[in-house]
């Protein structure tokens, strides 16, 4: 059965973009008097345009970890995941137009490594300026861009030839090209991070940030995977997806969690412990200025589904799924919200309209794109060699 878009559905998706695009002329409508509004307004989109960039990029991941792990339970579930995946080129778009507009604009205050009186009187930003400079930057952000969207379409055009031709010839070459993915995926996703979110407390650094950031990625990628499952299966599509698929990803978003969890504790009471000035300034002006967001983001992405979610029926139950998921995406973004406006803005930062209304548009166009890759193929592919045993699978 062919996925077809519903009234209810495009309402749902039109209806975040509206609300969404209210509240932030509303936000920017208060702010627009502030000193700092510029900068408000360009975190606000750098916040919003990278978390959901960052879900079709781990979608992108997990596509080709399990092509590459030959794993076959995931085949029933295949589409889904290429259609989260499939967000990519709008999120690099948004992303791109972002990063663009910020650096045009000498850094707007979120980047001051990209300002010219920083870096000709910082001692520090001129000992980074060999790696931290406009050209170089837009060097890297380009290749990430251009070696991710390369990978989608080679993805996305074999799943779909196969379809029609069957084999393995098709399957052996999507094996190759995701373990070489993988490469790339290593180096990319943590540089990445170090350019676009780390590098605006550019005095700062941490050697665990790049993995930090991919695990909160990923965890939010599995929510986002288990909820568009769940909806399908609610309107009565992927007949062959069983409690044991649903299980899978419930434990795919528990297992996360822990990773991001671990991530974080590493991160925070190592450097904590060492008082190191230089190093914990990062968790002072967090602890200082957002204690309660901060310190609720931990319990939020790390008790909560450790508690809900521990037990065999859970993970396999919706309206838990589906309650859990949700909370979990919510603490996820507060995650990149603290990343970025805390280094951007210190005690000046705050969760308005502006902050509330940018995430919204950003999720109708993210829902709205994700249900249009799935009306563009079947739900099920036809011709995976894993499928009669991802049709069977029961744990």
């Amino acid at each position: 059965m062919e996925f077809q878009i519903t009234k209810k559905a495009k309402n749902v998706a039109f209806g975040l973009m509206g609300v969404g695009l209210l509240l932030t002329i509303i936000g920017a409508a208060i702010a627009a008097g502030d000193h700092h509004f510029f900068t408000r307004f360009m975190a606000s989109a750098l916040i919003s345009g990278f978390f959901f960039f960052a879900i079709g990029l781990g979608a992108l991941f997990f596509l080709a970890l399990k092509y590459a792990t030959e794993t076959g339970w995931y085949a029933a579930v295949k589409r889904v995941i290429e259609a989260v995946a499939g967000f990519l080129p709008v999120g690099m778009a948004i992303l791109g137009v972002v990063l663009l507009v910020i650096t045009i604009a000498d850094g707007a205050h979120i980047y001051s490594w990209m300002d010219p009186e920083v870096q000709a009187h910082d001692e520090v930003v001129r000992h980074k300026a060999a790696y931290l400079n406009p050209v170089f930057f837009w060097i890297r952000t380009i290749a990430y861009f251009t070696t991710y969207f390369l990978f989608w379409r080679g993805f996305k055009r074999r799943s779909l030839e196969e379809d029609k031709v069957g084999g393995t010839e098709l399957h052996f070459k999507n094996y190759k090209r995701g373990a070489l993915f993988l490469v790339f995926f290593a180096v990319f996703s943590s540089t990445s991070a170090w350019d676009w979110i780390m590098s605006i407390d550019v005095h700062w650094f941490s050697t665990l940030f790049g993995w930090y950031t991919f695990a909160g990625m990923w965890c939010s990628t599995m929510v986002v995977l288990v909820l568009t499952t769940l909806y399908l299966k609610k309107l009565g599509h992927l007949e062959k997806v069983n409690d044991s698929h649903i299980h899978d990803l419930g434990k795919w978003t528990f297992a996360t969690s822990f990773l991001w969890s671990y991530m974080w504790f590493s991160q925070f009471m190592l450097i904590w412990y060492a008082n190191i000035g230089e190093e914990v300034i990062y968790f002072q002006t967090r602890i200082a200025h957002f204690k309660f967001l901060y310190f609720g983001m931990f319990i939020i992405n790390f008790a909560f589904p450790m508690l809900i979610l521990m037990s065999r029926d859970a993970k396999r139950n919706a309206g838990i799924l589906t309650a859990v998921g949700l909370t979990i995406l919510a603490g996820h973004w507060l995650d990149v919200y603290i990343m970025v406006s805390a280094g951007a803005m210190g005690q000046n930062a705050n969760i308005g309209a502006l902050e509330i209304g940018m995430a919204l548009l950003m999720a109708g166009v993210f829902i709205f794109v994700i249900l249009r890759n799935l009306s563009k193929a079947p739900l099920t592919p036809v011709n995976h060699p894993f499928l009669d045993e991802s049709n069977h699978h029961e744990i």
